[in-house]
């Protein structure tokens, strides 16, 4: 409301009620010099004094501040209830005053108390009403708005006609007045803030809405008892406007009375039914504030405790399942250890059926009775998981036939969503590990990338390709290059055993093992016992991989040691795949066939017998291709496998291009057989082309 509208509202009603005193006092005859005042004079500065305290209270902001419903009472209480012990108090000094010779005639101090009475009794009920209003207003439908607004409009109407002395014929008021009371008795019925009263609340409310009402009958009694006074000459319609008014404004007050007080008997269901959704929301919000699942069992046992008000209680977990610590799988409320032993033992040999859980007297089950017990009551509950069954529940009462089936429904949904929650946790342990598992797959993965040669050996005497693809976040396939002296280039390639992180880890051993083994030896005696030849590294690498190598793992692997001046290379195979050979002169692609142990499989000396050098001359055009097994057993449809035929009929097809080129086109036919198909197992493939020599430049 804007500030100058309620200056003028104030302004207004000052004015009014000041002329209003003048008007008293011109009829009780204490101010002659004022002469008689006209009827409809007074009845104006009153309608004017009330329509402007009214429409004051009206668009003022809502007295209701959220869900303050209480100090709202309280604040009219404090308010007008305070007015009305005004009242009495001038009443009483009034009173007093007649008795007195100095005011027994004194119309003028009778005229200005009565007037007096009369403003605050107006300002009373027009916060009264207000306040009302914005209680039955509270959450309520753009409809009962509207209705509010027709009866506030209908009700002001007939106390302004009531006020102005026009009185219709009994007729036809005494059905409006009736009308619009039961039009009152429908609005007053939406009492909607009652139910967000907690039971302490609602005493309160009570006793706060009693002193209201009191506040209403004190006025109400105060103009009875002067409506004939000798020295009060008021008009008639005056009092019929604060009666009809009083009676509104106590009916209003008297049905939040009889709504609230009717209330009273369901409260404490209400506050129970309040609690156990507090107690769910605490349950749900477990998992946000990320307590663990000893915290959630412990919130379950003392929410059900106070649930169904519970005299002892036990929970027992299954420790692989319940995520506890078997030192923390059992806990206990107002209930010794033995004490539950004992119970637990003759409840497990005298099982309920299947769906039964309620024990109504203890004495009467089977394995109890002829012994007095403690706890007549009983209600056991299960927790069972989608896949678990977590633990049980045990809830005891002293005396018998106190648990009934909504005391298990409500349990039922406590057990429920603590399994949700532990089973929540879980996913959320398990989303974390993955992630810090996925963050250690990345620094590996980053680690064997810097493992793969990233500059492939260049020469005028041969050209190399490579390509080399992991199944997971790492793999097991490996290759690497090695320059030796006398022009001499040592490859390897090899397959862990496995996948992932293990296979990861062996595949860098043996990349350690292949530098550490095949560097230059200063003792050698002549310039081939540099270095060892490939049969005789395998060996080494055998015996290295014992100590390391778990018993159920093995590498394969093939070295190459390529004498490229004399046009020749020597290799020795560890149980890998065979390789793939083009022959320039004879025009005839091949498998080399030769024999091969994988490393890691016979763990002793015997090992180097099953290990054999081969000898090969190459040709200027020869073509060598090096893979892994996740080349020729990669999986298309029907789950049919690539295979050693169809890789030779691409080298076939492909032997005349660059090694660059012949890898691509073997890469592009093995990615459309196995289109929209998983990698199964790591790839790697390197082609080796052999260049017919050229001459060094001169120095």
């Amino acid at each position: 409301m804007p500030q100058r509208f309620t200056l003028s509202l104030i302004s207004l009603s000052l004015l009014s009620w000041a002329l209003l005193l003048l008007s008293a006092l011109s009829h009780s005859g204490a101010g002659p010099w004022l002469g008689t005042w006209p009827e409809w004079a007074t009845q104006l500065a009153q309608g004017v004094f009330v329509l402007s305290i009214f429409l004051y209270y009206r668009y003022r902001p809502t007295p209701l501040e959220g869900q303050a419903f209480v100090r709202l009472l309280r604040q009219l209480l404090m308010g007008p209830g305070l007015l009305a012990l005004a009242c009495v108090g001038l009443h009483l000094l009034e009173r007093l005053a007649k008795d007195q010779p100095v005011f027994g005639s004194n119309s003028l101090f009778f005229s200005s108390v009565y007037t007096l009475n009369l403003g605050l009794f107006v300002i009373f009920l027009a916060r009264t009403n207000y306040a009302w209003r914005a209680l039955v207003l509270f959450r309520s439908s753009a409809r009962l708005q509207r209705e509010w607004t027709v009866f506030e409009i209908l009700l002001g109407a007939t106390l302004l006609f009531r006020l102005g002395g026009i009185n219709p014929p009994g007729y036809i008021g005494i059905p409006i007045v009736v009308g619009l009371g039961l039009y009152g008795i429908y609005l007053s019925g939406h009492q909607k803030w009652v139910a967000y009263l907690s039971q302490r609340e609602k005493w309160r409310a009570v006793l706060l809405q009693a002193g209201l009402l009191l506040g209403v009958l004190i006025f109400v009694q105060y103009f009875r008892l002067t409506q004939a006074d000798p020295q009060l000459i008021a008009p008639q319609p005056q009092h019929a406007f604060l009666l009809l008014t009083a009676f509104f404004s106590a009916f209003y007050a008297l049905m939040g009375l009889l709504v609230t007080f009717f209330n009273l008997p369901i409260a404490d269901i209400i506050e129970q039914r309040r609690n156990e959704i507090l107690r769910l929301q605490r349950l749900t919000q477990i998992i946000q504030r990320g307590q663990t699942s000893v915290e959630v069992y412990h919130i379950l046992l003392e929410s059900a405790v106070q649930t169904v008000q519970a005299d002892a209680a036990w929970l027992d977990l299954d420790p692989s399942h319940a995520r506890v610590d078997v030192n923390e799988a059992t806990f206990y409320f107002n209930l010794m250890p033995d004490q539950a032993g004992e119970l637990r033992e003759r409840l497990g040999e005298n099982n309920l059926p299947e769906g039964d859980f309620i024990t109504n007297d203890l004495q009467l089950r089977p394995g109890f009775v002829g012994s007095p017990q403690r706890f007549r009551s009983l209600l056991q509950l299960p927790m069972r998981g989608l896949h678990y069954n977590y633990g049980m529940l045990y809830l005891l009462k002293i005396e018998p036939h106190t648990f009934d089936r909504e005391d298990l429904n409500i349990l039922q949904t406590f057990t429920s969503q603590a399994v949700l929650s532990i089973e929540n946790l879980e996913l959320v342990r398990t989303s974390l590990e993955n992630q810090r598992t996925q963050e250690e797959l990345k620094i590996a993965s980053q680690v064997q990338e810097s493992l793969i040669p990233k500059n492939l050996p260049t020469d005028n005497w041969f050209e190399i390709s490579s390509h080399s693809l992991a199944a997971k976040e790492v793999g097991g396939d490996f290759y690497d290059f090695l320059h030796l002296p006398g022009r001499r280039l040592a490859v390897i390639i090899g397959d862990v055993s496995g996948k992932g992180v293990t296979a990861a880890f062996h595949m860098a051993q043996m990349k350690g093992i292949f530098h550490s083994l095949m560097q230059e030896n200063p003792l050698a005696k002549n310039e081939r016992d540099k270095f060892p030849a490939p049969s005789k590294f395998m060996a080494q690498a055998n015996a290295a991989l014992v100590h390391c190598l778990e018993k159920s793992s093995f590498i394969t692997s093939s070295l190459y040691i390529i004498d490229y001046e004399q046009g020749g290379f020597v290799y020795a195979r560890a149980g890998h795949c065979h390789t793939l050979y083009y022959h320039a002169l004879r025009e005839e692609v091949f498998y080399f066939d030769s024999a091969g142990l994988g490393l890691g499989i016979i763990r002793n000396e015997s090992y180097e017998k099953h290990i054999k050098n081969q000898f090969y001359d190459y040709s200027p055009g020869d073509v060598m291709v090096i893979y892994t097994d996740g080349i020729v057993e990669a999986r298309g449809e029907g789950g049919a496998e690539y295979g050693e035929d169809r890789l030779k009929l691409r080298l076939e097809e492909s032997y005349f291009q660059s090694a660059e080129d012949i890898k691509s086109f073997i890469l592009a036919d093995l990615n459309a057989f196995t289109y929209g198909y998983p990698i199964h197992d790591d790839q790697t493939l390197l082609v080796i082309k052999f260049k017919s020599a050229q001459p060094l430049p001169l120095p």
